[in-house]
């Protein structure tokens, strides 16, 4: 068993709006508001680093949870690929900056599904490690950064944004017990997103780091290939899950859904009969990568949307391309304060 115990949630003070996006860009700013569904996103200040960002929202959900930081048994990054340093690894200087000195640390990628994968293992770390009795989740995004406005075939990402998530897992409750989670993988798109240069194909030089953005490489076969698979892989998994916890879509209290285009959004909803008040659109947050279930879950436990009882879907998909989705029940028990 896993139990969501604590949350926290990171978010620089800077904001882009929705009028400088339509600068950036030459959209019309209607364009970015109603069909990208950007009001605003935050930025980064210039201490704002990803893993930091993590630290600073694994603080958070410790306190939330009100665990120590000495009891943390594992420390899983799931801060992206574009973070502090080339080539290192994030997961221990957000142990450090908790002062989980115990734990044994690693990070995790699988983009903007991380976070969903990043539960499925740490159930797994629970089932075979009866030494393992909490786990700290953390990490930060702001592959904003890498956004090119000019760029038409990166429109859909324009949304990107900063800030930092954490949860804390213990092995027993009170909280959100993790009921099942279903992930799913379309390697055709194996290559599409990408940053071009810095890697071994084509390592950082004089001449090309101006082409150190994110690009679609085959804008053709991923147009076509969502176009058959988006909607179909995030129904497969958001199903697949609550089939695995023993419920329906109808079942559902909120879904915590990533955020994409307006029409997007709305087409999840409509093909699990799901209400707008389930869910909440992260109109004025952007993308925060693997951030957003963690972000959404938040807001909707802050606006009431959520309480004991409630049955919950996390969904996100990531470029790869990936898909997963997650079920949790909120249970209490007799501990006094948390989540109450």
């Amino acid at each position: 068993m896993a139990y969501l115990r604590g949350l926290g949630v990171y978010l620089p003070i800077a904001r882009m709006t929705s009028g400088e996006i339509a600068a950036a860009s030459g959209l019309p700013e209607w364009v970015v508001r109603d069909k990208l569904g950007i009001y605003q996103k935050p930025v980064p200040g210039a201490e704002d680093h990803p893993a930091r960002m993590g630290g600073w929202a694994a603080e958070q959900a410790l306190a939330d949870g009100r665990i120590e930081a000495s009891a943390v048994d594992v420390v899983m990054s799931i801060t992206d690929e574009h973070k502090e340093y080339p080539v290192w690894t994030s997961a221990p200087l957000i142990a450090q900056m908790v002062e989980a000195h115990s734990a044994w640390c690693f990070d995790l990628n699988q983009k903007c599904a991380t976070f969903v994968t990043a539960l499925a293992v740490a159930e797994g770390l629970f089932a075979s490690r009866p030494e393992v009795h909490t786990i700290l989740i953390a990490g930060g995004y702001r592959n904003g950064d890498l956004i090119d406005y000019r760029d038409e075939a990166v429109r859909f990402m324009y949304d990107l944004a900063a800030g930092g998530g954490a949860a804390v897992l213990t092995r027993n409750g009170p909280g959100l017990k993790l009921l099942s989670s279903q992930l799913k993988t379309d390697a055709v798109l194996a290559s599409t997103v990408r940053v071009p240069v810095g890697g071994t194909v084509a390592p950082l030089n004089r001449s090309n780091t101006d082409q150190y953005k994110l690009r679609v490489a085959e804008p053709e076969l991923m147009k076509s290939r969502l176009e058959q698979t988006s909607m179909p892989g995030f129904m497969e998994v958001i199903h697949g899950a609550l089939q695995q916890a023993g419920y329906t879509a109808a079942d559902l209290d909120y879904l915590a859904l990533l955020h994409m285009k307006p029409s997007a959004h709305k087409a999840v909803l409509d093909g699990l009969g799901l209400s707008e008040e389930r869910s909440i659109y992260l109109s004025d947050y952007g993308h925060l990568g693997q951030i957003d279930p963690i972000l959404s879950i938040q807001l909707a436990k802050q606006t009431g949307k959520i309480g004991p009882d409630s049955i919950i879907a996390l969904a996100a998909a990531g470029v790869g391309y990936h898909w997963g989705a997650a079920v949790l029940r909120w249970e209490e028990v007799e501990t006094e304060g948390v989540w109450s």
